[in-house]
Parts: structure tokens; C-alpha cells; sequence
């Protein structure tokens, strides 16, 4: 069975190939029919997922999506997208234009690597710059700091991460590098070792809830694979009383249309950047089409609106599907919302740095809820949202304090509405170096009361 299941997806592959090789993408830009942004129209063979894939570009290149109008109903994909640059300007810089449209036909043309969305993972292209380790489990307070403690004694270096927290439950995929010789680590026994120690700490204690670790040599989409870990450990159920937050929930609805037998899905809710990239990933990752859609994002608030199906045809047919299209869709929103204080760090990189941070922020008492971890040129540029452990805002004395033991320099703190907060006298030293020796988590005997 499952050999005529390979060949069965072999020969869809072929024949999808086939047609995208007759029927080549067309992407146009246009920059003069909207007064505030760039309009980028796709045309291609539809094929499923392809929608995902041509935002999946958008959002990598950095652009803000302020409208969009999809439609792929029967053999044909249409969309039109106005797009800006993070700063709301036009795209005007020809370089960039051409650039636009190579990455979306590259990425959807006949000699693309895409993978049919629905086969629910994504490929991992072998690569010998780093090793990556995903990560999921429940949060809680300072599990960041020792899970980078426990990487930083195993003598990985951190390249890149990125850490997600929704609901409890928090997931992470971390690039890793060996620190002796800064290729990807490549012995089964050490990995599996790493597996071991870092699935102890995700699970803890705690019995009710599972932790999960995989170690591979490759490169993924590391968003999209968060997003796919979420909600495959089920981050969007809810108990009975968790009531807490619905003022600040996304107002999402499903009805069915029935003379058409779409269901008709709207969304409404603050707007933010990788909004609509966040939305058609679990759609997808649930495996629904969008056949017609239509997204204003131009104040405020977000309103979308999809017309789907599942990929075999059918309409959302129970409450009990209705119900769960709306809780992932919340979920999907609430994952990237950051909860919390943005402090953000940039110096030279070096072993162990993120250990140091975020034992740091543990020692003062602050959970981190999101982070984004990146080396670039020897430098580390790394963002971190924080809260103190009851899910309260930082006092600032603590936030005071913390910026001198790391240096007020190197550490900037930005309000809720993304202002720096004016900075105070900056002393001239970086302290992780003279004042915390490395201290692993077999001394504070982490491990041992964990296993």
C-alpha cells in the first residue's frame, strides 16, 4: 500500500510539473494605479498550496500585504496583492521590483522546490552548515534559559531560533552549529544525546501534557514549521474556563453557502505584519482550499474573508468542525502576538551568549514569551518579549537592573507602541564575560531532577 502510494504521488508530481511547464507563472507589478502601494498580480496553473507558497514569498522579502484579492476557482490561479514596505512606501527601486518577481516565479514555476502543502510536513534540504532541533513542550518560566544552558554545556552554538509560546504550550526550532569546528553536528550518538537531555527539560514534571524533540541536518521554513508543530500538539484547545482573554480574541465565524457548498470564513482583527501568511498556513495545514478571498488591511483592523473547501470537496459539514476551523484560525492569530516588554540585543556573538541573556532574565525574575535569535557577520541581533512570571509587566527597576549587568549599549527597550525608551547613562563595559563563569546544569543539579 504504501508503495502505490509513493507511486501515486510520483505520477501527481509529474503531471503537476507537466502543467506548470505548459501554463508558466506571469507576475506584473504595477506602481501607478494605487497611490499607496505596489500591486503584484500572480497568474499560474493552480495546483493546492500554491497560495501559501506566493505569501510565503511575500512575507520572506518583507513586505506589508494591505489588500488582496484571490481566486482559484476551477484550473487558473489569480491573485492581486498591494503591497508596501515596512515603512507603508511603495516598493520603488527597480532592482527590488525584479527581484519581487524572480523569487515568486521561482518559487512556483516548473523547476521549483515546491512541496504539495498537503503531504502536512515540510522536506528538509540536506545541508552541512548547521543541525537543526525542534522543540515542543509546555511553557514555563525559564525553560528558554535551560534549554540554552543545556546546548551551551553540550557545546552547540546557537546560530539562529525562534521561540513561540501560546496556550501553555510553547515550541522552538533552533539551528545549532559544534563549536569546535562550526559545521552541522553530525554524530547519532551525540544527537541522540542532545534529543535526551533537551526532552528531559521540556518535560519536567509534568505528566497531563507531552514534550516532543527531533535533531536533523537541514533547512526549513522555520515560521511555517512552528506553526505546523503548534498545531499538531493541539496549542488551540481551550478548557472549559479559559475566558480570560476573550476581550482580545480574533472575532472569526464560519457559515456555510450552501447553493455554492463553500463555507464562507471572516475574520476581523488588529492588524499586524505575517497576518495573512499566518491564516492561509493553517488553513492549509487543515487542509482547506481557498477558492475565492478577500483581505483589507489598510487601517487598524484586519477583515478577511475565504471562501474554502476541504481538499476533498466537501464544506465545513458539522458543528464540531465549525467549531474547530474557528479555535485554530484563533490560534494561529494569537501565536505571534507578542505578549510582553521587546527588548532587543545587539553585539558580537559568541558561545554560550544566549545562555547568559536568559539566565539573566530568569534570575530577575522574567519569563521570555517570544524570541527571535539571529547571527549575522560575527554579530548576534536577537529579540526577546518578557513578562515577569506572574504575566505582569516589567517594573523598571528590574528592567533598570538587567541593562546594567548586560549593558544599557547593548540592550534597548522598546515600548508598546515600538519607541526606544529614552536610554540612560551607558557604561562601557559588557559584564557576561568578567561576572558569570559558565555554569552548567549539572552542577545546579537541573538535570538530575528531571530524569
Amino acid at each position: 500500500m504504501d508503495g502505490n502510494s509513493s507511486s501515486s504521488w510520483d505520477s501527481d508530481d509529474e503531471y503537476e510539473k507537466f502543467i506548470r511547464r505548459m501554463n508558466p507563472p506571469r507576475v506584473v507589478i504595477d506602481n501607478t494605479s494605487c497611490s499607496n502601494a505596489t500591486v503584484i498580480k500572480v497568474d499560474s496553473a493552480n495546483q493546492y498550496g500554491i497560495l501559501l507558497e506566493v505569501v510565503q514569498v511575500l512575507m520572506d522579502l518583507n513586505l506589508i500585504i494591505t489588500k488582496a484579492y484571490i481566486s482559484s476557482d476551477g484550473g487558473w490561479f489569480m491573485d492581486v496583492f498591494n503591497v508596501t514596505d515596512p515603512d507603508g512606501k511603495k516598493i520603488e527601486k527597480q532592482n527590488d521590483l525584479d527581484d519581487i518577481k524572480d523569487y515568486i516565479r521561482k518559487s512556483i514555476g516548473e523547476d521549483s522546490s515546491f512541496v504539495l502543502s498537503r503531504r502536512r510536513s515540510v522536506d528538509f534540504t540536506p545541508s552541512s552548515a548547521y543541525t537543526s532541533i525542534e522543540l515542543t513542550g509546555t511553557d514555563r518560566p525559564g525553560l528558554l534559559s535551560d534549554v540554552s544552558a543545556v546546548l551551551t554545556d553540550l557545546k552547540c552554538n546557537v546560530v539562529s531560533a525562534e521561540v513561540w509560546t501560546h496556550n501553555t504550550r510553547a515550541a522552538a526550532v533552533i539551528q545549532v552549529t559544534d563549536e569546535e569546528s562550526g559545521s552541522a553536528i553530525t554524530d547519532v550518538q551525540r544527537l541522540s544525546r542532545i534529543k535526551q537531555l533537551l526532552f528531559n527539560v521540556l518535560k519536567g514534571n509534568n505528566r497531563h501534557r507531552g514534550a516532543k524533540t527531533a535533531v536533523s541536518r537541514g533547512i526549513t521554513h522555520t515560521e511555517r514549521r512552528l506553526h505546523q508543530m503548534m498545531f499538531d500538539d493541539r496549542d488551540y484547545e481551550r478548557s472549559d474556563d479559559d475566558g480570560g482573554n476573550e476581550h482580545y480574541r480574533p472575532k472569526v465565524t464560519v457559515v456555510n453557502w450552501f447553493d455554492k457548498d463553500y463555507s464562507v470564513v471572516t475574520i476581523r482583527c488588529k492588524d499586524r505584519p505575517k497576518l495573512l501568511f499566518d491564516i492561509v498556513c493553517t488553513l492549509t495545514d487543515m487542509q482547506y482550499v481557498v477558492f475565492h478571498g478577500n483581505v483589507d488591511a489598510e487601517g487598524p483592523e484586519a477583515y478577511q474573508e475565504y471562501y474554502i473547501k476541504h481538499i476533498d470537496g466537501s464544506p465545513v459539514n458539522s458543528e464540531a468542525e465549525r467549531q474547530r476551523v474557528i479555535q485554530c484560525l484563533e490560534a494561529a492569530i494569537e501565536r505571534r502576538v507578542s505578549e510582553g516588554l521587546k527588548l532587543e540585543l545587539s553585539t558580537s556573538d559568541r558561545m554560550g551568549l544566549l545562555s547568559d541573556v536568559t539566565r539573566i532574565f530568569r534570575e530577575h525574575g522574567l519569563t521570555v514569551t517570544r524570541a527571535e535569535v539571529a547571527t549575522r557577520d560575527g554579530k548576534a541581533v536577537n529579540t526577546f518579549y518578557v513578562r515577569d512570571a506572574a504575566g505582569n509587566s516589567v517594573d523598571a527597576k528590574t528592567l533598570d537592573d538587567i541593562r546594567a549587568e548586560i549593558g544599557e549599549m547593548f540592550l534597548q527597550v522598546k515600548d508598546n507602541s515600538g519607541h526606544l525608551k529614552p536610554p540612560q547613562e551607558s557604561p562601557t563595559r559588557f559584564l557576561f564575560g568578567s561576572l558569570f563563569r559558565s555554569r552548567s546544569l549539572y552542577n545546579l543539579g537541573l538535570i538530575r531532577s528531571f530524569t
